[in-house]
């Protein structure tokens, strides 16, 4: 008897090729011209999270798996190394309670606003964007949490990036080493304001328009400088590894290392920075709760802050 193909051939298949290619080509145009879409893609985003829990459930075994069947040596050398650490950083924030109440006192002799805290919430990461071309990633926090678009996302070791969209339950996070990714920074060593954006690389971000005179060194820390009002001042975001000087160039090539672990960090904070002249110190307590007043103002500014035209909608300032 004949074998029966296991792939039709004949003219349907094609004509489903070209619809798919027609339907796919319209939902890029419309995405692209009409904000109606980013309605419909956080609709979505909640069909797809739970999926996306269940993606995760494998890895979280399997980092059970491997805790519950450690070597007791191993958990042992684990647990002095940890002991060491908390008592490292017990001896840095000794020194750091006497750095700000010093800090405290020269601003009330400068009659200088007072800094606080910034609040946050915790997020764990539910995936990761596999296009090589795009460096996002969704956390299992969404607006149900407070979360918005533009608030900054920060791991224990410096800026990760920013909010771009967000759904009831989770959140797509554009990292720091994406190249449709940049933001105002500063070096830390003298003060130095520049423009970091990323090189589509994790490892690697680029310092734009660099003077060839600047004095910019490697090993310098560049820190976020609060100037767009997006990022709070003062957190990690990259160390310069390389500044190339070109004879006859106006500026130097300089590269330098995200500061946050981008690849291997599981646990994030969304930060909740104050909106510049949209909430009052009363809003933020001593408790450093979220109140919905400060919570409502922060969003608003967010969602001013992106209402840019379709063609530079994914410039970040």
């Amino acid at each position: 008897m004949p074998i029966k193909p296991l792939f039709s051939h004949g003219s349907l298949p094609g004509y489903r090729l070209f619809f798919c290619m027609l339907l796919a080509s319209a939902l890029m145009f419309v995405d692209q011209r009409f904000t109606r879409m980013e309605d419909v893609r956080a609709q979505m985003t909640m069909l797809v999270a739970p999926i996306q829990w269940v993606v995760s459930v494998p890895s979280d075994l399997l980092n059970w798996g491997a805790l519950a069947l450690s070597d007791q040596q191993a958990l042992v050398d684990e647990n002095r190394r940890l002991r060491e650490q908390i008592l490292t950083l017990s001896h840095r924030g000794q020194r750091l309670a006497n750095l700000t109440a010093e800090n405290a006192e020269l601003r009330e002799l400068l009659k200088a606003a007072q800094r606080r805290d910034i609040p946050y919430i915790t997020a764990e990461l539910l995936s990761l964007d596999n296009d090589p071309f795009s460096h996002q990633m969704v956390v299992d926090r969404g607006h149900r949490n407070g979360a918005y678009v533009g608030q900054p996302v920060i791991d224990a070791f410096g800026l990760v990036g920013q909010v771009t969209s967000v759904s009831a339950y989770s959140s797509r996070v554009l990292l720091l080493a994406d190249a449709s990714h940049a933001l105002p920074v500063q070096v830390n060593r003298n003060g130095l304001r520049f423009i970091v954006q990323g090189a589509g690389r994790y490892g690697s971000v680029n310092v734009l328009h660099v003077p060839d005179t600047a004095d910019i060194r490697e090993g310098d820390l560049l820190t976020t400088s609060g100037l767009a009002g997006r990022f709070p001042p003062g957190h990690p975001v990259a160390r310069v590894t390389n500044v190339y000087h070109d004879p006859g160039q106006p500026f130097a090539q300089v590269t330098a290392e995200p500061s946050a672990q981008l690849q291997r960090s599981r646990h994030f904070l969304l930060l909740f920075p104050p909106p510049r002249e949209e909430v009052e110190d009363t809003i933020w307590g001593e408790d450093m709760d979220i109140s919905p007043a400060a919570l409502h103002a922060a969003q608003r500014v967010g969602l001013q802050q992106i209402d840019v035209p379709q063609d530079t909608a994914r410039e970040v300032p």
